[in-house]
């Protein structure tokens, strides 16, 4: 279980499951995002990660995971990820 002052995030496909390659626990949706564009500019992509079918789910105080965001390029077409999440 988390720690209720530390969120915890992870990567997910675009059906929920945790990522294939880059399920792992993040400590900021910085990190998350950093792990994700170089696992994307490793294969060759270069659209942001978030462009590229990456979900954002947070680990709830219960130890449930909860989805903070889909690619924006996938539910709107553009705009920038960080923008649905609220995240700074």
């Amino acid at each position: 279980m988390p720690d209720s002052k530390h969120a915890l995030y992870r990567l997910v496909s675009l059906d929920g499951t945790p990522h294939p390659v880059l399920d792992a626990p993040y400590e900021s949706i910085a990190a998350a995002e950093a792990a994700a564009s170089r696992w994307c500019e490793g294969q060759g992509r270069s659209p942001s990660a978030f462009e590229q079918g990456i979900g954002l789910e947070v680990q709830t105080s219960s130890g449930d995971w909860r989805t903070l965001s889909y690619p924006s390029a996938c539910l709107l077409g553009h705009g920038d990820w960080s923008k649905k999440t609220g995240a700074p």
